[in-house]
């Protein structure tokens, strides 16, 4: 993965959130918010990331059903970090 094609993703992502409005609930916001800024700080060979997999896919099950394009964009990233080995 490129970090061209991390960047976009996670643009799609604060797309999504910003679309959301208030809409998300303050503890989902905040862990959401914590996990895209430690996403960001990823270099590509960076170690022990993959401790980030479970919790943004805990969020993506919890937002399926009210927030379905925010839970796609997240698995799509998750996805990407697993193919880059993140």
């Amino acid at each position: 993965m490129t970090q061209e094609s991390l960047r976009e993703l996670l643009a799609r992502v604060h797309e999504r959130l910003g679309a959301l409005g208030g809409t998300l609930d303050a503890d989902s916001r905040q862990l959401l918010g914590t996990l895209m800024r430690d996403i960001e700080r990823l270099d590509s060979g960076a170690a022990g990331t993959a401790a980030h997999a479970p919790r943004l896919e805990s969020l993506a099950v919890k937002f399926e059903a009210r927030h379905p394009g925010l839970a796609e964009a997240l698995r799509e990233l998750i996805d990407a970090l697993g193919k880059a080995g993140i």
